[in-house]
């Protein structure tokens, strides 16, 4: 961003040279010429000799930009005695240059406004007291309060019963969110209801808002591969904007037409476009939770042609749930789910705390099991209001119970079974099921002109085949070593540009590999967004089609800023090189062309992405 300095130096430049030429008229008009000319000339000069500074900056360190134009424009027309004319040049630029800082400032506005809310400290417990502590002492394992309208300072864990979460900051969610106990809950993330208890996960600096303000940072700091292929050709720009101006000077010996030439070439189209708009759809992809690490990652996304998904954890949920549950016996359904996470409860296993899960989330009370025994991998045993369960594989049930294991299993699946008093009671079968609504995804990443998709997982074959069954996929590549899974990215970036999306540790060289790379940010490794161009904050697949489609948008917006300004640009030099607009005239027709560019790339922060809604809240 510019600096405080910058913009006062740039809006004192304004200023001059809107003096300087409001003075020169009205003494031109009350008889005073020469007095006139010599005014211009003063406001031109402030200017011309700051446009220089930055020009020989600009070349020592290599780079060569359309400024050089509009320092030939005032130059030449001083040299000639076209005062006025430097004078509108004097202006628009100046002017040019406030409204490039007014809309870079206007186009990083939602990210600014993530960084402002950072929260300078915490109220942390304390030997039965609270006290305000800066972030940077803040450990995990420390409990804080998180007061009505704080903003989470650290990612944590509900302890208290529930909570009210506004995430309209980090994942574009108008409506806040209720997280029970036990819940992860992102930093950034605001208290839009009662205070609750956050026990923290991870130090400030390790946090998902810390994350995001990194990401941020470099992004702003970021060129895209457009931006420089535009300084390419703001160098065959200049050479084709002198050499006309030349040539009509050779040929019809009027300096003044040159003079024309050299003040309606506008470097703006090229200059600001590109970035204006570049930055101005990271700004609104952040805004949908998805961050993107730069305005090249941004352009990348915008043409990616294949997708390459991971399965656990991406495609599918990652964590196992109930896919039915059968009673055997005099047990219903709900008894069956009852005992099972009743006596679930005492073990740690990530199968039996998530049927614990599912009983509760349906309203379950569950009693405290008595009696516990707990078999390593295997299964437990104890006592539920007064009766004998047992719950765990089929055959760890089956030899407590003395009857056959169940046959009901099927690829990808777990079974856990129960006994109930000595008898089978039934069972539940588990799997990795697929995120809801994955087929529409697919469609729509399709309708944004992703042609080929394909699965890549570490997962058996069997597996694999089965959750992806009814799926319009165009491979399933399964027991996928990490090496393996690289080998595949670097094999399809032979039929187009290739998006890998993963959320483990196992995917951060496929990530890395790809042209760009998606992490799942929410539970993801640490590894694999480190390795990503592209943070999902939210853990939902379903933020790819906003952040595919603002990135296609908002390129399309800078292609058309550069090329109708280059258009216009060049059409307006031809003009004035045949001797129809004189040097003020051609002024006032480059700013004009400068404002109608820099408003069109700001559309980019309009951008309302067609094929999302926002999911629905609970």
């Amino acid at each position: 961003m510019k600096s405080a300095p910058q913009d006062r130096l740039v809006t004192a430049l304004l200023i001059i040279a809107a003096l300087g030429l409001i003075t020169g008229s009205v003494l031109w008009l009350s008889g005073r010429v020469d007095t006139a000319n010599i005014v211009w000339a003063l406001g031109v000069c402030p200017v011309l000799a700051v446009l220089v500074i930055d020009i020989l900056r600009s070349l020592l360190k290599g780079e060569v930009g359309l400024d050089i134009v509009a320092a030939l424009s005032m130059s030449a027309a001083l040299l000639f005695g076209e005062t006025l004319a430097a004078a509108v040049v004097a202006l628009m630029y100046a002017g040019g240059t406030v409204l490039e800082h007014f809309a870079q400032g206007r186009a990083r506005r939602e990210m600014s406004a993530l960084l402002s809310r950072v929260p300078r400290t915490a109220a942390r417990y304390r030997d039965g007291s609270l006290e305000d502590v800066p972030l940077d002492v803040i450990a995990p394992g420390d409990m804080l309060l998180i007061r009505q309208g704080d903003v989470a300072p650290v990612d944590g864990t509900i302890t208290s019963d529930s909570a009210m979460l506004d995430l309209s900051a980090l994942t574009g969610e108008s409506m806040p969110v209720r997280v029970t106990s036990g819940q992860e809950v992102m930093s950034g993330a605001t208290n839009a209801g009662d205070a609750f208890d956050l026990q923290v996960t991870r130090a400030a600096a390790q946090s998902t808002f810390a994350g995001i303000v990194r990401l941020v940072e470099a992004a702003q700091a970021s060129k895209a591969p457009m931006s420089r292929l535009a300084d390419r050709w703001s160098l065959m720009f200049l050479v084709v904007t002198v050499t006309l101006a030349m040539a009509a000077w050779w040929f019809t010996g009027d300096p003044i037409r040159a003079v024309a030439v050299l003040v309606i070439a506008t470097p703006c189209p090229l200059i600001l476009a590109v970035p204006v708009a570049l930055v101005a759809g990271l700004s609104r992809a952040a805004h949908f939770g998805v961050l993107i690490k730069g305005a090249g990652p941004l352009e990348a996304l915008a043409r990616i042609t294949t997708l390459i998904l991971d399965k656990t954890g991406t495609l599918t949920d990652g964590r196992p749930q109930i896919v039915s549950v059968t009673a055997q016996g005099a047990l219903t359904q709900d008894e069956v789910l009852y005992f099972a996470a009743a006596l679930d409860q005492a073990s740690q296993h990530p199968i039996a705390q998530a049927i614990v899960a599912a009983a509760k989330a349906g309203g379950a009370n569950l009693p405290v099991p008595q009696s516990i025994v707990e078999t390593p991998g295997e299964g437990v045993a104890g006592t539920v209001d007064g009766r004998r369960v047992v719950v765990g594989g089929a055959d760890f049930v089956a030899a407590k119970v003395g009857s056959a294991g169940t046959d009901a299993a099927m690829a990808g699946s777990v079974i856990v079974a129960l006994g109930v008093d000595g008898k089978p009671g039934g069972y539940l079968v588990m799997a990795d099921a697929l995120r809801p609504g994955t087929a529409q995804l697919l469609a729509g990443l399709r309708g944004l002109g992703v042609g080929r998709i394909l699965l890549a997982t570490g997962d058996r074959r069997a597996v694999a085949d089965a959750v992806t069954q009814g799926l319009q996929l165009d491979a399933v590549h399964a027991d996928l070593t990490p090496d393996r899974k690289v080998a595949l990215v670097v094999a399809e970036h032979q039929t187009g540009r290739v998006m890998m999306v993963g959320d483990g540790v196992n995917d951060a060289p496929a990530l890395a590999a790809a042209d760009i790379g998606v992490a799942m940010g929410a539970r993801g490794a640490a590894a694999s967004a480190e390795a990503a161009d592209v943070v999902l904050l939210v853990d939902n697949l379903d933020r790819l089609l906003p952040g595919i489609e603002i990135a296609q948008k908002a390129r399309q917006i800078a292609v058309q800023s550069v090329a109708v300004g280059i258009g216009l640009s060049v059409a307006g030099m031809v003009v004035a090189a045949l001797g129809y607009l004189t040097p003020v005239q051609g002024a006032v027709a480059q700013e004009l062309i400068d404002v109608a560019v820099i408003l069109n790339a700001l559309r980019a922060l309009r951008i309302s992405p067609s094929v999302w809604t926002a999911p629905a809240t609970t």
